[in-house]
């Protein structure tokens, strides 16, 4: 079944989502630097003052008409992978090793449509799956208001992914890495909150009260089947009922740095074959998440971003009626860790950990060796962002980042072997992953 077989590639191979991304077009609307927005002088790393500008609808502007909301970028890249990969593991129109691929190139529809009203929209064409689809929707009518003697912004969001519309740099769409190769092996199992980018739809509403505490909470339904093909978007299969997000936030601005700290959720049950509507799978994702921000006076720049989610699983469609897992009951565990430092919003080092780990189960892991999903490693990150500052030459149109990233593995599927798609018993840290890329867009 093709839904079935697209949720379980999405929730154990974890792989990257599109890159995320700082847009020219907003700093074109704004009349600000892109550093001014962003940590390293390109996306996604929100400062405070990035977060205020999203949670107010993409549309402050500078007061000065003609500004067209549009922006295009394109990601390129080279990998190298420790160990050939396997006959079944090989991407189509690749070879087994050094890829070198134009990853994505993307058109976004993104800034300010009225008062009030602004959008994120991103079409992508993919060199690696060779389609093009419709990636992120975030259309969304901010304003602020009196509350008492507080000011506070409230927002209404209609959008394609859960995570899309938070404002902060630690949650599933905006987290470190911003970029990964599409031939690196994924980082673990992922909640399903994290897996349903462009194949649901949401209506969300959000307040950021006293610059302070952010709240939001928001329904998702899956697309129609006829949907999804024309948007190219992979099937997630079909919620009976509604998903229920919901996202609490306290932060504080301190000017010379910032903190944050935050609970999120997500419940849902998921019917994977969309042609038998009776019992589904149930999912609940309960996460917490902290960061810091050090912005100085810009010249040395640290962050550190950390989440942890836990999901519990009652399978009782994929267990009980189709005999794919061992048991109804599953769970999930993912923690996710980054730092980095910047000089002179340029020169850039990030530092990552991922762990997921998931209960015994050898039908649902079965190129585990023994029955667990367990996946974890490290991500290394040196990049060079030359413009993006305030007098940078072609600003704000001209915006590339250069990068060199790594990631190794300590354990894959399970523990530090593994079942490649033929059969053959691999080392974890065969699938350790250098790549080279460049990032660029206007």
């Amino acid at each position: 079944m093709r839904s079935l077989r697209a949720l379980a590639a999405s929730l154990l191979l974890g792989l990257a989502a599109s890159a995320a991304h700082a847009l020219p077009s907003y700093a074109r609307q704004t009349g600000s630097e892109c550093a001014a927005c962003h940590v390293g002088g390109f996306g996604p790393q929100l400062t405070p003052y990035g977060m205020k500008f999203k949670i107010g609808g993409y549309a402050d502007t500078d007061g000065k008409d003609g500004k067209v909301p549009l922006s295009a970028m394109m990601v390129a890249n080279w990998t190298r992978t420790a160990k050939d990969a396997a006959d079944g593991d090989k991407i189509k129109h690749f070879g087994s090793n050094d890829n070198a691929a134009m990853q994505e190139a993307s058109l976004f529809l993104a800034g300010r449509l009225a008062d009030n009203l602004g959008t994120f929209v991103q079409a992508t064409w993919s060199g690696v799956d060779r389609k093009s689809a419709l990636d992120q929707a975030d259309l969304r009518y901010a304003r602020t208001l009196q509350f008492g003697d507080k000011e506070s912004t409230v927002g209404l969001s209609l959008n394609s992914n859960p995570t899309l519309t938070d404002p902060l740099n630690t949650l599933g769409q905006w987290r470190f890495p911003y970029t990964a190769s599409d031939f690196n092996a994924g980082f673990g199992p992922s909640p399903l909150v994290e897996s349903l980018a462009s194949g649901v739809v949401g209506a969300n509403a959000y307040v950021f009260f006293d610059n302070h505490l952010y709240a939001e909470a928001g329904l998702y339904n899956t697309l129609s089947k006829t949907t999804l093909d024309r948007i190219n978007a992979d099937d997630p299969g079909k919620f009976k009922g509604v998903g229920k997000y919901w996202r609490l936030a306290y932060l504080v601005d301190r000017k010379r740095d910032n903190f944050s700290v935050g609970l999120s959720g997500f419940d849902a049950n998921l019917q994977p074959d969309r042609t038998d509507l009776g019992t589904g799978d149930k999912y609940r994702d309960l996460g917490i998440d902290a960061a810091y921000q050090f912005l100085g006076n810009r010249e040395h720049i640290f962050t550190v971003n950390a989440s942890y989610m836990k999901e519990w699983q009652t399978l009782d469609y994929t267990a009980g009626k189709l005999g794919e897992a061992d048991k109804r009951g599953g769970s999930l565990d993912q923690l996710r860790v980054a730092a980095s430092y910047h000089y002179l919003q340029t020169w850039g080092l990030t530092a990552g950990y991922f762990d997921s780990r998931g209960n015994r189960d050898a039908t649902r892991n079965s190129s585990s060796l023994n029955g667990k999903p367990n996946t974890s490693g490290y991500i290394l990150q040196a990049d060079w962002t030359p413009w993006g500052k305030e007098g940078s030459w072609g600003a704000p149109w001209a915006n590339v980042r250069l990068g060199l990233q790594y990631t190794g593995y300590e354990r894959f599927m399970g523990g530090a072997h593994f079942l490649d798609a033929d059969g053959n018993e691999r080392r974890a840290r065969d699938n350790n992953t250098t790549m080279l890329f460049m990032w660029m867009s206007i």
